[in-house]
């Protein structure tokens, strides 16, 4: 049975987007009344629609208020949701136990809460943190509940390096990591880098994934003290350090370069340059600690389209491009890097 799912989103996008909290609360529980499975609810038509928020936004066809307003309004769905009786379930004996959390400076809790509350309905007791745990509190709470598994999401590439220490913290706890979230990459290349005991590319498979069977525990011999292996070595390090003032001096040398850069920025109403570099700069470092160009090249490819979208020509990201290229000479990694991602940006 189909249950609508095409009709009910698109009510639910209506009424995100439109901001009115109340409409999009009684399209989901009419939905219910209907006889959609709350399972069905949650992944198909409330993620669903949060997910093509986020596309919408990539393309310029809402603004970042109006992202902001179905955000919130789909959050409040899905907490309405979340307090039905239907949602509520009953632990199931032999479930077990799992902690659900976002990484350190990762703020994108929607994913995380769709997996929470999926495991719940499936039987699961479910501690669920929330966004950007310190990963020093998160093991604290694994050693006072001594969940299953802790399923960690990471949204955003930049934050895989907190990842992989909160993955090998809790494993160090004896914990196994269920690891999800687009960070991770398409297919979980970076959750398998990085260590974690299993990866799953949405709340569906992740529940599918607890149920087939327990996570590995590793024993407590195989376990480090001193913290995740480092991957990217010395690159990594030094632009981590030089960030600061690598984003400064690239600032002032667009501005020099691109004189109309930041006119282009305040007509768009997209900020400072300097934020977008910054960004860049971030997504260079995680591309540098995977030891993956492809990870960053990805990313430029993508936000050569969002400018373009937004009416910032492609050449402002190439200049940003070439401008770090100038300033990180004793960097071959890293000018490899650059130099497959300018192929991408200009392709795009």
């Amino acid at each position: 049975m189909r249950y609508d799912v095409e009709e009910r989103v698109e009510t639910l996008w209506a009424a995100a987007t439109a901001g009115d909290e109340y409409a999009a609360a009684e399209a989901a529980l009419a939905a219910l009344d209907a006889g959609m499975p709350m399972e069905t609810l949650l992944l198909d038509v409330v993620a669903t629609v949060q997910s093509r928020v986020g596309q919408e936004w990539a393309a310029n066809r809402i603004t970042v208020a109006q992202e902001h307003t179905a955000t919130a309004v789909n959050e409040r769905v899905l907490a309405t949701l979340a307090h039905q009786p239907s949602a509520r379930g009953n632990p199931e004996p032999g479930r077990g136990r799992i902690t659900v959390a976002c990484v350190h400076g990762e703020w994108h809790a929607f994913p995380a809460r769709l997996v929470a509350e999926v495991l719940r309905l499936r039987g699961w007791r479910v501690d669920y943190l929330g966004a950007q745990v310190p990963t020093p509190q998160l093991v604290a709470h694994l050693h006072r509940t001594n969940p299953d598994a802790a399923a960690l999401s990471c949204s955003l590439a930049p934050r895989l390096p907190t990842a992989h220490a909160a993955i090998t913290s809790c494993q160090a706890a004896g914990t196994p990591v269920l690891a999800g979230g687009a960070a991770f990459g398409p297919d979980g290349r970076y959750a398998r880098l990085l260590g974690a005991d299993a990866w799953a590319p949405d709340a569906r498979a992740a529940a599918d994934r607890l149920a087939s069977g327990p996570l590995p525990r590793r024993p407590a011999s195989a376990q480090s003290d001193d913290g995740p292996p480092p991957l990217a070595g010395r690159e990594y390090a030094t632009l981590t350090n030089s960030a600061p003032v690598l984003v400064k001096d690239a600032v002032d040398e667009l501005a020099r370069r691109v004189p109309d850069m930041a006119s282009a920025y305040a007509e768009q109403r997209l900020g400072h340059p300097a934020e977008d570099v910054a960004y860049i700069v971030d997504f260079l470092r995680a591309a540098l600690y995977v030891d993956d160009p492809e990870l960053f090249s990805s990313f430029v490819g993508w936000m050569a389209e969002m400018l373009t979208a937004r009416g910032i020509p492609a050449r402002v990201l190439l200049r940003v491009l070439e401008v770090l290229d100038e300033h990180l000479p004793g960097s071959p990694r890293a000018l490899t890097t650059l130099a497959r991602a300018r192929a991408a940006a200009t392709g795009a």
